[in-house]
């Protein structure tokens, strides 16, 4: 029972951090004009591959690592298979940041100028995924409550 309960709190755990990342990382694009305000989007985005990683490691451990119901319940329920399609929405929506960023950590590594002329792009990207992550948590308590 405590593997659980901690899997489950360290899940919820990911969502707020991740939650509070991406909107630090939505208004830190949005007031990235010069290179000096990259530092406060890469900080924003590391915040938000950590709660990923945290998300990830955590679901796939309680859906398919024998501590919840068990794969076949989660692949059964609506819920869930809404929950992963939004997720999929999220990470679709992610791929452009994503790259973006790891060109920019790299660009950053080498003292190479970075061009910031997308980032009002990244940031729409950005900030189309707080609704979608917010759906999810209605969809988990619906899976929860087994509506």
């Amino acid at each position: 029972m405590t593997t659980k309960y901690l899997f489950a709190v360290f899940h919820l755990l990911g969502l707020a951090i991740g939650l509070a990342a991406v909107y630090a990382r939505w208004r830190a694009l949005r007031q990235a004009k010069e290179q000096k305000d990259i530092a406060a989007v890469l900080h924003a985005d590391s915040w938000y591959g950590l709660a990923a990683l945290i998300w990830i490691g955590t679901g796939l451990m309680r859906a398919f690592g024998g501590l919840e119901k068990g794969t076949a319940h989660y692949l059964g329920d609506h819920w869930f298979i809404g929950k992963m399609t939004l997720f999929l929405i999220v990470l679709c929506l992610e791929i452009k940041p994503m790259s973006t960023f790891m060109g920019w950590r790299a660009a950053r590594g080498k003292t190479t100028p970075i061009d910031l002329s997308g980032t009002g792009t990244l940031a729409t990207l950005t900030l189309l995924q707080l609704p979608l992550l917010v759906l999810m948590v209605f969809m988990a308590a619906a899976m929860a409550r087994g509506l």
